[in-house]
């Protein structure tokens, strides 16, 4: 299936988002840091990545801009738990497929990204 990068500084919040997807046979790399998941984009494929806004190092948002410089038809879906009109309009420029209210419910999530993946190999 798809190769998917899952960044958030909360451990656990990665780790669920790898099992979900791992389930409907995708292979998620989990990162808790902008640059370890940049670093690995660098040298890997990826289809898509999930990204939360607020991370320690970096916003998720600058973590996207420095993915697609590599991958510049990465697709992408933005998590927040402070859903701001300036990490909104960020997220249109970085052409953002979905921007998602955390915490996201696991169908919501599932159907999120099916709904993308298919957009992405047709």
């Amino acid at each position: 299936m798809a190769e998917i990068i899952s960044l958030d500084d909360v451990q656990d919040a990665t780790t669920l988002i790898g099992k979900i997807l791992t389930k409907k046979g995708h292979r998620v790399h989990t990162f808790t840091e902008g640059t370890a998941a940049i670093t690995f984009a660098q040298k890997n494929h990826v289809d898509l990545a999930i990204l939360d806004v607020n991370l320690k190092e970096m916003s998720g948002l600058k973590v996207l801009a420095e993915l697609k410089k590599t991958h510049p038809l990465l697709r992408a879906i933005i998590l927040t738990g402070y859903p701001t009109l300036a990490s909104a309009r960020e997220a249109i420029k970085l052409r953002v497929d979905e921007y998602c209210v955390k915490p996201i419910d696991r169908y919501e999530l599932e159907s999120k990204v099916t709904s993308i993946l298919e957009q992405t190999f047709r």
